[in-house]
């Protein structure tokens, strides 16, 4: 998912920008927000990913994680079973 759009003038080079988005998308599969179902959490979401990008944070998992967690989301491992969505 493109992160783009939230860097409000932020300046990343290209491997920390796209780091965010892979970020950004893992949490949004997390919070079962499909197609921006909701623009607002989405925002939340990568505003927190953003800051922890500016404090050193450089990878996608613990960016997902901890954006998720410093928001009060209940824990989710990324790639845990309860990340993914059921089996048929």
């Amino acid at each position: 998912m493109p992160i783009r759009e939230y860097l409000n003038g932020e300046n990343f080079d290209r491997e920390t920008t796209r780091v965010m988005g892979v970020a950004l998308e893992m949490a949004c599969v997390a919070l079962q927000l499909r197609d921006r179902s909701d623009p607002a959490t989405t925002a939340m979401v990568a505003e927190k990913i953003i800051a922890l990008a500016k404090a050193g944070e450089r990878c996608a998992t613990a960016l997902c994680e901890r954006a998720l967690s410093e928001l009060g989301c209940p824990a989710v491992s990324v790639g845990s079973p309860a990340a993914a969505p059921p089996a048929s």
